[in-house]
């Protein structure tokens, strides 16, 4: 028997090849036992609203309810990863480009700049230092391994 997230994810699969929903893709799957709560997070390599997290949320409903893989009382979220949660996936990277960005290492302080350039093993923050005629720009290349976490930074 295949697990909720390998259904979950299955199902979003075939979904995610429709014309309306191609731009989507999984972020993360959070199921708690204790009080049979789905969380579904998505992203988008363009914009996420709420009417296409509730159409993907209907649809999934569907087939668990079909399935009845959590039984009749269960809850369950579909929505993006919002704002303050870690990046996770490459394609979260690559949609955030010329964005703030606060990255903790493995070792070492955080660095917080703007994500210039994403490649397949490593990104390029600019972190910008001093004001006026000492401002002056840094650039940090940091491997993918080198990261324990990124956040995007929200400017108001």
């Amino acid at each position: 028997m295949a697990s909720i997230d390998e259904m979950i994810s299955a199902w979003l699969e075939t979904k995610f090849k429709e014309e309306e929903f191609k731009e989507l893709f999984l972020v993360e799957i959070n199921f708690t036992a204790e009080n049979n709560k789905l969380e579904v997070f998505l992203d988008s390599d363009g914009r996420l609203d709420i009417g296409k997290c509730a159409r993907i949320n209907r649809y999934l409903q569907n087939h668990l309810d079909e399935e009845g893989t959590l039984g009749e009382k269960y809850t369950l979220d579909v929505s993006s990863p919002g704002v303050g949660k870690p990046l996770k996936l490459f394609r979260q990277y690559k949609k955030n480009l010329n964005r703030k960005l606060e990255v903790w290492l493995n070792e070492g302080k955080p660095v917080t700049g703007i994500l210039q350039q994403v490649e397949d093993d490593k990104i390029l923050i600019v972190q910008e230092k001093g004001k006026g005629k000492k401002k002056e720009f840094i650039n940090h290349e940091l491997s993918f391994a080198q990261i324990k976490r990124s956040v995007v930074k929200i400017s108001f």
